[in-house]
């Protein structure tokens, strides 16, 4: 059986919860523990193999996964880290994976277009899957799908809302405008 760890952690953009097996992250959802546990459980129970849906809540040291998750985001929010090395456990369709992969390349404090990752990962045509993938992101900030914004350089939908993407955005300093 797979077990998976959560732990709550607040945030310049509000309540996180970040959820982790052995293998490393799997999941930061935005919002709290109490809101966040089913969604978590069902995210969970469909996507990582041997698991049963239960999550081990615990405090962010208890799991030393949990806790460099805990301690690198904390240093981003912070400005001081523009960069993740955490062992991450995604679980996605091969597909979903080479577009998660080709986000993580995005540089901090860069944008990037559904176009630019489709041609990354060498499907020019694929701008909508790309833009499907990217919306079921297990792990944003971490695998920074914020950085993704529209061809003429406007805000684009995000899995937490505008509000954080533009906070994220301006944490990163980076140009866009709001069409």
């Amino acid at each position: 059986m797979t077990a998976v760890y959560a732990a709550e952690m607040d945030s310049i953009i509000g309540p996180l919860v970040l959820a982790a097996t052995d293998q490393g992250l799997c999941n930061i959802h935005f919002g709290g523990l109490d809101e966040s546990l089913e969604t978590l459980k069902g995210w969970s129970k469909r996507h990582l193999a041997g698991s049963q849906g239960e999550l081990m809540t615990v405090g962010a040291a208890e799991h030393p996964i949990l806790k460099e998750a805990y301690a690198q985001l904390q240093a981003y929010f912070d400005r001081r880290l523009t960069s993740f090395e955490l062992p991450l456990h995604m679980a996605g369709t091969p597909f979903q994976l080479k577009v998660w992969e080709a986000l993580r390349a995005v540089p901090y404090g860069e944008t990037c277009t559904y176009k630019d990752i489709a041609l990354a990962i060498g499907q020019p045509g694929a701008m909508r899957a790309v833009g499907g993938a990217n919306n079921r992101n297990p792990v944003p900030v971490i695998v920074p799908c914020h950085r993704v914004i529209g061809a003429g350089g406007q805000l684009v939908g995000y899995g937490g809302g505008l509000p954080i993407k533009v906070a994220l955005l301006d944490l990163e300093q980076m140009e866009w405008r709001l069409v």
